[in-house]
């Protein structure tokens, strides 16, 4: 008697603990889909500067709804229970997709939102298709997979920001998308229960689970790159002149002195100090308007004229400064001529009026490790008050070897000074 409750009842008893695992998974991420879903829109209300964050908690939200509408099966139409469970689902990758070219400023296509979608739909409709299981499982996973790719890649194109977080969340989404991509020969590898197709299947339970955990850890990282790129806008913020975007006082001051102090074989470079002539004159004739655009075609085009390694920074007004890198005197002269001619040419004409603006640029070759900042740039100072004293729109050179032993001179005469 004890056998065949055991024959009969045991298999019975797993496939309630089996079905019972399934709806208990279900539920459990129909509540934290629901939950994340409501977390990154608080976070987004919050700071709602990053648009993406509204659209990854839509995009849990619209996920719990599916996967509501999913464990309805058996109880509801299959057209609801499946077909728009699906339709829901892919419009949630879809959205999460969305947000990533949001966070990576690129425009909403509403097209792409609801192809996955409104594909299921047609598909399902279709007379070879209805009694097809695999054909469904492998369309619906297609889609899940190349909407979840398209968001990794998206991710991927924006890699030159420096966001730690991406990588985890590019490498985390193509992992997701390949799991799906294999459901269908998995499908056919595990088993099934012969009463219950849907809610048996030991592969429905990995499935459920891995989403379960991919969708919890998704939600944070995304989270976690919204907060890495507003503490990076603050911190570049505090670091960028905020007219012409490149290193301010502050931040150029720091580098220079960074560079003072590090150690290594010395290696020639350039200080280059750029005073914009008769700047206040523009303001004057012109306005402030076109003064700060003057201001802005300096910036472009001495960043243009120099590499990427080489420093530039606003030290104030009309007052700019570079650092030329592994660059000897000679050379730095040629580049100190190029920004000079190519913001000339720039200002011919500013928004409709004959600014004509020019430059007089002071340059002292030294060597890094920079030994002195102070008298490097006291030295590049007073090179650039030669070249205003000789008629300005021109550059000039200074012998920092000469300006060193002066400071020497004077340091030695005021101790002696001191000690008399």
């Amino acid at each position: 008697m004890a056998r065949d409750r055991y024959g009969v009842g045991g298999p019975q008893v797993r496939r309630c603990e089996m079905s019972l695992d399934v709806n208990t998974l279900f539920q459990v991420t129909i509540y934290v889909e629901a939950i994340l879903g409501l977390l990154l829109l608080f976070a987004w209300v919050q700071n709602s500067s990053i648009h993406a964050v509204a659209w990854w908690g839509f995009a849990h939200i619209i996920r719990a709804a599916s996967v509501l509408l999913f464990g309805m099966y058996g109880s509801v139409p299959d057209l609801i229970s499946i077909d728009l469970a699906n339709a829901l689902l892919f419009t949630a990758f879809a959205v999460t997709w969305t947000g990533a070219r949001v966070f990576d400023g690129k425009a909403v296509e509403p097209v792409y939102i609801v192809t996955g979608a409104v594909l299921w739909l047609l598909v399902c409709r279709l007379p070879v298709m209805s009694d097809n299981l695999d054909a469904r499982v492998l369309i619906a996973s297609g889609i899940i997979t190349a909407y979840t790719w398209l968001t990794a890649y998206e991710f991927w194109c924006g890699r030159n920001e420096a966001l730690v977080s991406r990588w985890p969340a590019i490498f985390m989404l193509f992992a997701h998308g390949a799991l799906f991509l294999l459901r269908t020969p998995l499908v056919a590898t595990l088993p099934w229960s012969p009463t219950n197709r849907v809610f048996g299947s030991v592969w429905l339970t990995v499935i459920s689970f891995e989403a379960l955990l991919f969708t919890i850890s998704i939600a944070f990282i995304l989270l976690a790159m919204a907060k890495e790129r507003t503490e990076l806008r603050h911190r570049n913020a505090a670091m960028l002149d905020p007219l012409t975007g490149i290193a301010n006082r502050r931040s150029f001051l720091e580098e220079a002195a960074a560079l003072g102090k590090r150690q290594g074989t010395p290696r020639d470079a350039a200080v280059l100090l750029i005073d914009l002539d008769h700047f206040k004159s523009v303001n004057d004739r012109f306005g402030h308007a076109v003064g700060d655009r003057v201001l802005e075609l300096f910036a472009d085009t001495a960043q243009q004229a120099l590499r990427a390694s080489d420093l530039i920074g606003r030290l104030g007004g009309e007052e700019f400064a570079a650092i030329l890198y592994d660059t000897p005197e000679d050379k730095a002269l040629v580049v100190a001529e190029r920004v000079r001619t190519a913001f000339e040419q720039a200002t011919h004409e500013v928004d409709g009026h004959a600014v004509k603006a020019t430059v007089s640029i002071g340059l002292v070759n030294c060597q890094i490790p920079l030994a002195d900042v102070p008298t490097v740039l006291a030295q590049a100072d007073q090179a650039l008050y030669f070249a205003k004293e000789r008629g300005r729109n021109r550059v000039e050179v200074a012998n920092l070897g000469l300006v060193l032993n002066k400071a020497k001179t004077a340091a030695a005469s005021q101790a002696a000074k001191s000690a008399a």
